[in-house]
């Protein structure tokens, strides 16, 4: 059964893996970019990188509807569990043998304020183990950092990296990421939703294609490919 990946607009991504759903900062109501809503999603398992409100977005809904299990910091979950959701926290540098794969916390450079101002702990991004072998970084919401060439030696098959710049990484900095990650796949997400992250993704294709040898693919929301 292959792995694949879903993008579903801004950093609201879906990967299905061994029989298992996951999705990864699902934020769909209010996301100019998403295509459908979440009301229909399967979930498994849901990964929340950080509090802000566009990266827990429907978290609260999905997991009560489906019974998911929610991974995030244990701040995070923390205060999902006060809401009787399922929770396993976890934190930077730590991972857990789950039964769709081996899931690390790692680092990310920004903030992480819950939506009603509550503590959210550290942001993070996850490193993904499948259990066909497949590896899968979520960069989350970051800036660039140099320790991104540690995660790169793990040999990432396919990242998911923020080049909205504001918030997070611009272009140029997401290309030094790569550079750094050398993944075999890069997946450009987080822009283009709000004004003030409006970017030329065909732009930074064409940097990232002439500067590397690292295949990007340019998805629309909605789109899934297969991680070979």
């Amino acid at each position: 059964m292959p792995t694949t990946f879903t993008w579903y607009g801004h950093a609201a991504i879906g990967i299905s893996t061994s029989g298992f759903n996951l999705l990864i900062d699902p934020f769909f109501k209010g996301n100019s970019q998403a295509t459908q809503d979440s009301s229909s999603l399967p979930a498994d398992y849901i990964l929340v990188t950080h509090g802000h409100g566009d990266h827990v977005g429907d978290t609260v809904e999905i997991a009560k509807r489906t019974g998911a299990t929610v991974i995030s910091n244990a701040e995070i979950c923390n205060w999902l569990a006060r809401k009787e959701i399922k929770v396993h926290g976890l934190h930077l540098g730590g991972g857990f043998h789950f039964p769709f794969g081996y899931l690390k916390m790692t680092f990310a450079l920004h903030g992480s304020a819950l939506p009603d101002g509550s503590n959210g702990g550290n942001p993070g991004g996850f490193l993904l183990t499948t259990l066909d072998g497949k590896k899968i970084y979520l960069a989350g919401d970051t800036g660039l950092f140099g320790d991104m060439q540690l995660i790169g030696q793990e040999g990432i098959d396919l990242a998911a990296l923020p080049i909205g710049d504001n918030y997070t990484m611009g272009p140029d900095d997401a290309l030094r990421a790569v550079k750094l990650l050398q993944p075999a796949v890069v997946v450009p997400i987080h822009y283009n939703t709000f004004p003030v992250i409006q970017q030329d993704p065909a732009s930074w294709v064409k940097h990232v294609s002439q500067e590397t040898n690292t295949k990007v693919i340019l998805m629309k929301p909605g789109d899934t490919i297969e991680i070979e």
